[in-house]
């Protein structure tokens, strides 16, 4: 028999990969989106099926609801989105975590944090196992997010210690592929939507950054198996890819798939943009015997196939 699950942002990109792989396998599931980021567009076609419910709503309001699972993946996870209104990036985290925790305190559901490798801000060990604290500006343009999802943590391992909340806490690392938004921000949807366009495609800096970047079905399953992982392992857990590619070889690589007449321009570094990212995945291939299948020059074919609807 199925499970009653909640998935919080399950109409953005993550969430409504998420609400897909939940219904295949025969789970009731509640979508809870204020569509900031997110869109309809992404869910469409499970509107209708007797096993999924929609529901608008934010989630820095409380909800009552009866689940057995909840899946907080609520916030603009994309520069772009994220600045857009600093203040509402913090509280959606703070408030969000809060009041998800508090739902699975009164109902007893199991909870899962979509965190995010940017708690380790800008890294001065490299890769980055689950260890290491990070190295965070509390001041800069990204620390509405940053500082966010370091807060969230706080909160979620408060209410294990102290309420007994049965936590699971994922740390995402770059990710890709179909649903994302085309205005996403982010350095893959920007990449292929300026070289299918014909745009200049911006790099940052002088390209050598690095990034590891994760095919979305890679991601969700991961999610999966840490959510229902054993008792008693709360993580934090590393997913993502530990493929490292820098942004000047991922243009190159989106110019000759798209077969683009593009050119790359370079502009200057934003402020606390990270120049190195990628995960140490020991834990998770221990815990739940995951690690990524799918390179990214596959990953890229698939994602480039799904922006070619918006050009």
């Amino acid at each position: 028999m199925g499970k009653r699950i909640l998935v919080t942002g399950g109409a953005g990109f993550l969430g409504s990969h998420l609400c897909n792989r939940l219904i295949e396998e025969g789970n009731d599931v509640i979508c809870l989106d204020n569509l900031f980021t997110g869109t309809k567009d992404n869910i469409r076609h499970l509107i209708g099926n007797p096993y999924f419910e929609f529901i608008r709503h934010d989630v820095t309001v409380p909800i009552v609801i009866e689940v057995d699972q909840i899946y907080n993946l609520a916030c603009p996870a994309s520069p772009v989105h994220y600045q857009y209104n600093p203040i509402k990036t913090t509280k959606t985290s703070v408030l969000g975590a809060m009041n998800m925790l508090g739902l699975a305190k009164r109902v007893h559901a199991r909870i899962l944090q979509a965190s995010t490798s940017e708690v380790y801000g800008d890294p001065e060990v490299h890769p980055q196992p689950e260890s290491y604290r990070g190295c965070v500006n509390t001041i800069g343009i990204r620390s509405c997010y940053d500082e966010g999802k370091r807060v969230a943590e706080t909160l979620f391992f408060d209410y294990h210690r102290m309420n007994n909340v049965d936590i699971k806490v994922m740390r995402i690392f770059n990710t890709y592929g179909p649903n994302m938004h085309p205005a996403d921000g982010r350095v893959v949807s920007n990449f292929i939507m300026q070289a299918l366009r014909g745009e200049d495609i911006t790099v940052y800096g002088d390209g050598s950054q690095t990034r590891s970047f994760c095919y979305v079905d890679d991601l969700i399953e991961g999610m999966v198996r840490l959510m229902n992982s054993r008792d008693g392992f709360t993580g934090p857990v590393n997913i993502g890819n530990p493929g490292e590619f820098t942004i000047k070889e991922l243009a190159e690589m989106i110019l000759e798939k798209t077969g683009s007449s593009s050119k790359i321009v370079y502009k200057p570094l934003p402020s606390d943009d990270p120049i190195q990212r990628r995960p140490v995945i020991e834990l998770a291939k221990k815990e739940l015997d995951w690690e990524p299948t799918i390179p990214l020059d596959k990953g890229l074919d698939k994602t480039i196939e799904y922006f070619r609807q918006f050009v």
